[in-house]
C-alpha cells in the first residue's frame, strides 16, 4: 500500500486526492513518487485500465509538449512500418496486462470490463505518451520501447529538485 507521506506527495502533484492507489510504482531521483500503481477498479466502482499512472507534474508537462509536437503520429507510423517495433510494443501490452492482473488479484478485484485492454493505445496504437512513460518507469527500461524513447526525450525533469513541496501528514514540514 501507500504510506501517508507518499499519499500527501501524490495529492500535491495531482492537485486532488489520489484514487485507487495500490502503491508507488516508481520514485523520482528527487525521492518523491512519480508513478503510482493503480488498482483496476476505483473505489466508487469504475473500471480503471491505467495501472501505471504518472503523477509528477513536471514530467507530465514535458510529455504534453512531446504529444503536441506530433511525436505520437510519428511513433504510430513507425509501428506500421517496423514489425520488430510492433512486436516489442505488443509484448509491452502483454506485460502491462500481467501487471494489472497481479495488482487486481492482490486487491481481490475482478474487472472483466477491461480484460485484454491495456492503456496508451497498446498494442496497435499510440495515444498517450504519459502511459507509455509510466510503464517504462514502473516496469523498467526494455519493457516498452516507445516508453523508453519518451523517457530519453524528457531529460532530467528532477534537476530542479522536488516538483512539489509536501507537508508532513503528521504536522511537520517537508
Amino acid at each position: 500500500m501507500i504510506d501517508a507521506a507518499d499519499e500527501a506527495a501524490v495529492d500535491a502533484q495531482l492537485g486532488r486526492e489520489p484514487r485507487g492507489v495500490h502503491g508507488v510504482g516508481h520514485r523520482c531521483p528527487c525521492g518523491l513518487p512519480d508513478v503510482v500503481t493503480t488498482e483496476p477498479r476505483l473505489p466508487q466502482g469504475t473500471p480503471f485500465p491505467t495501472t501505471f499512472y504518472l503523477t509528477c507534474p513536471r514530467a507530465a508537462s514535458r510529455i504534453g509538449t512531446l504529444e503536441g509536437s506530433g511525436l505520437m503520429k510519428e511513433m504510430q507510423d513507425r509501428l506500421g512500418a517496423d514489425p520488430d517495433l510492433a512486436a516489442a510494443y505488443r509484448a509491452a501490452h502483454e506485460r502491462y496486462l500481467e501487471a494489472r492482473a497481479e495488482v487486481g488479484a492482490a486487491a481481490g478485484l475482478d474487472v472483466p470490463e477491461i480484460e485484454g485492454i491495456s492503456a496508451g493505445g497498446m498494442p496497435d496504437r499510440v495515444k498517450c505518451l504519459h502511459v507509455l512513460a509510466g510503464q517504462s518507469l514502473a516496469q523498467g527500461r526494455g519493457v516498452n520501447p516507445l516508453g523508453d524513447e519518451v523517457l530519453d526525450l524528457l531529460g532530467s525533469w528532477w534537476d530542479d529538485g522536488p516538483c512539489v513541496e509536501v507537508t508532513d501528514p503528521a504536522g511537520g514540514g517537508s
